[in-house]
């Protein structure tokens, strides 16, 4: 499996988990929050609670998806680069944003590459890594559906009696293998031109081919292959005898109901799970986190189904003596109050953003303010995208 960086940190101090959850669930209420309505289908609520002697800043948005709809969008809408959630949001005219996934933070020219599967669109920007929980969006006519699901697509292409897997999608290639570029990405591959050849295809055809040259323009209505190492002379000469390539896209644990719906999708990675039916159910090990990620006070983003049917947006500040931060399990089980039934964790840290009606609701944690980050949930009238 690919990974990718992930700029959370993810060893910092370790605290107890028993302690954690013993003074902090007492705290807990399960009692309505106080949220007020600020426009048709969307509250907002804020919430201060003490977590393990310490106090924390909760912000809550509470979503009716039948009066609303969810979208996900890449910063710049493209599959890298950065942007603040308040700019994402303004620029497509959002009533309310969090941010989202978790990416590629470095200086680096594949900053904002999503650490995980991201479709927009129906679009897939980004392949799965770890087995990461994701949120899946359908936006339909009269409502919108989520599901907390773990889907994963596997794209292998023909080249004569040749099938080659790729192994990534819209990032850095590495050595050995193959990486499809696609017009998401932008107008480049970005790659370097040492043992690298890149085929330019349009409607199947290879049209064109740089061999040891790199950096191969993306065509607006095709992609590229491009490949490394070993894998770069077996494509060479499978093309050699075919310049037909055949894509083939094949989807795992996609319910029939979202299949049917997969050109209109928006697809976004977190780590970890938090509730399942109902319960606690953290899956750090599953997803290839770490249990000090999950146990130490971060500033988190969450995002939540609740019994009603309404979806919930979640921001907890923290890093600073006003807003302490939280644990995985003290957030999953406040949620759980609350009446969430399924919940998962997405980019927490200074990435944590909460903008509602033109301004930041929370108090993000980096010290030169609201951060740069890969993309962003919106939350837009229905009928308006």
């Amino acid at each position: 499996m690919i990974t990718k960086p992930i700029h959370q940190t993810l060893s910092v101090l370790h605290f107890s988990i028993a302690a954690i959850f013993v003074a902090g669930i007492a705290c807990f209420s399960a009692a309505a929050q106080d949220f007020k309505t600020v426009a048709d289908g969307v509250e907002h609520a804020q919430v201060r609670r003490e977590v393990a002697g310490k106090p924390v800043d909760i912000n809550l948005l509470r979503l009716d998806l039948r009066k609303v709809r969810l979208d996900v969008h890449h910063a710049n809408d493209t599959a890298i680069g950065t942007a603040t959630t308040s700019s994402i949001a303004t620029k497509h005219r959002a009533i309310a944003a969090i941010n989202a996934g978790f990416f590629r933070l470095d200086r680096s020219q594949f900053l904002g590459d999503a650490a995980g599967m991201l479709m927009i669109d129906g679009k897939f920007l980004s392949e799965a890594a770890n087995d990461r929980i994701q949120l899946i969006i359908n936006n339909g006519p009269s409502k919108t559906d989520v599901l907390f699901g773990r889907t994963a697509l596997t794209q292998t292409v023909k080249i004569a009696k040749e099938t080659f897997v790729i192994a990534g999608t819209n990032r850095e290639l590495k050595k050995n293998e193959v990486v499809i570029y696609t017009p998401e990405f932008g107008p480049n591959t970005l790659t370097g031109a040492a043992d690298t050849v890149e085929f330019t295809i349009i409607k199947g055809n290879i049209v064109t081919t740089n061999d040891g040259l790199g950096n191969t323009a993306i065509p607006r209505n095709g992609y590229v292959l491009s490949a490394s190492g070993t894998m770069r002379q077996m494509l060479i000469d499978a093309a050699k005898q075919e310049r037909y390539v055949a894509l083939t896209n094949t989807w795992r644990e996609l319910p029939a109901e979202f299949e049917k719906s997969r050109g209109r999708l928006d697809i976004v990675t977190g780590v970890p799970q938090l509730v399942k039916n109902g319960l606690v159910d953290i899956t750090w090990e599953r997803e290839k986190s770490s249990k000090a990620f999950v146990e130490t006070r971060h500033p988190r983003t969450a995002v939540a189904r609740l019994k009603d049917g309404k979806f919930l947006m979640i921001t907890v500040d923290g890093r600073t003596e006003a807003s302490a931060g939280i644990g995985l399990n003290d957030l999953a089980e406040y949620l759980i109050s609350i009446g969430t039934i399924e919940a998962m964790n997405l980019d927490g840290g200074g990435s944590t953003t909460m903008y509602l009606k033109g301004r930041i609701v929370n108090h993000p944690s980096d010290k030169e303010g609201e951060r740069k980050v890969s993309d962003a949930i919106l939350v837009t009238p229905r009928g308006r995208k």
